[in-house]
């Protein structure tokens, strides 16, 4: 187990869960934190509430958002930042649909405690890994905020 798997291990025994998660990860990579962003990203958990699409797939296109996206009328975002979605949505859609059958909530964890506690972390941490590649791919830094 790397250090990413104990924190996300971490992050979950405290309570946070998927989307959370991945946030939490990328703002404590940067030396960051955000209770506001934290707390907006539980929106996302379980399915947006209702068991459609994973919180590791709208949390970790959140957090590609976190690095090339903008968040002023006057600032812009990386013009890469659809392409980086796509890659991490097909990625997802092709990995999680093919081991789990399909990518909402439901379909994963299939109403068993036990499947969220296995599948889960396995993939948000897969998902973590992959965000960092596509970061890396783009010529970000996942240590580094683009705010710099």
């Amino acid at each position: 187990m790397n250090d990413d798997s104990f924190r996300v291990m971490d992050l979950a025994m405290k309570g946070y869960q998927c989307s959370q998660i991945l946030m939490a990860m990328a703002l404590k990579a940067q030396g960051r934190e955000n209770e506001e962003l934290l707390r907006a990203m539980a929106g996302l958990l379980g399915g947006m509430g209702c068991g459609k699409t994973c919180g590791a797939l709208t949390g970790g296109c959140s957090v590609l958002g976190l690095y090339a996206g903008w968040g002023t009328p006057d600032s812009t975002g990386d013009a890469r930042l659809p392409a980086m979605l796509a890659e991490f949505v097909e990625w997802f859609e092709s990995e999680i649909s093919q081991r789990y059958g399909g990518t909402d909530c439901a379909a994963i964890v299939q109403d068993d405690i036990r499947n969220k506690l296995t599948r889960c972390p396995r993939i948000v941490i897969e998902s973590l890994t992959r965000l960092k590649e596509i970061l890396a791919d783009h010529n970000y830094d996942f240590n580094r905020s683009h705010l710099d």
